[in-house]
């Protein structure tokens, strides 16, 4: 496949990412607190799809272990903001399905493409473990926010949310640029600000119900 075709997966993908977080910041200024609308967890939803198939593209194990674990806790922040049954059943179903049809296609010849992924000749392990560490505490971000809004019974974004969207953010920008991956370090330049004007917002509103 042409890599401007991959790119292009990658750089929707990322549009949509940054749309998503447009979004919320907008809102969030508009109130003058830290909201969570909607249609950023439809759009990190759509988007996270298309960076796990890029990830894929790329042979890149980092990307697709990223997407892999939050595509779900984006269903069901969703289902707690009451909005997942407003989905056609036909598309709810495509949706929880999607992530195992997308599995099959790593199978060539009922061969998992193994050496493809872990050892990618682009890809020096120090830099896999760095991709697979930044992904981790980037993802540790939802798992966070998940548990959290499971015991508030409410799918918010805390402070400690913010606080490891930009700690993973900028060790995902150090491996962007080892990598020479535009669509990591476009999104996560963009990601990384609003992460950081989040911050003084929470912090702005701690101190003022203090």
């Amino acid at each position: 496949m042409s890599d401007w075709v991959i790119y292009s997966v990658g750089f929707l993908a990322q549009i949509l990412f940054s749309s998503r977080l447009i979004v919320q910041w907008l809102s969030s200024e508009k109130q003058k607190r830290v909201v969570t609308p909607t249609l950023f967890w439809s759009l990190s939803l759509i988007a996270s799809f298309l960076l796990f198939i890029y990830g894929y593209l790329r042979n890149d194990f980092a990307i697709m272990l990223g997407q892999g674990l939050t595509y779900f806790i984006y269903i069901r922040n969703l289902q707690l903001q009451k909005q997942w049954e407003k989905f056609h059943v036909s598309m709810r179903w495509m949706l929880l399905l999607m992530p195992f049809f997308v599995t099959l296609f790593y199978f060539n010849n009922n061969t998992i493409d193994v050496n493809l992924l872990f050892k990618n000749e682009d890809i020096p392990s120090w830099l896999l473990g760095l991709g697979i560490i930044s992904q981790t505490v980037f993802t540790l971000r939802f798992i966070y926010q998940w548990l959290y809004s499971e015991k508030h019974k409410d799918s918010t974004l805390p402070f400690g949310f913010w606080a490891l969207s930009l700690i993973g953010s900028l060790l995902i920008l150090a491996y962007a640029i080892y990598r020479k991956d535009p669509v990591l370090l476009v999104g996560h330049i963009l990601g990384a600000t609003i992460y950081i004007r989040n911050l003084v917002l929470l912090r702005k509103e701690n101190a003022k119900n203090a």
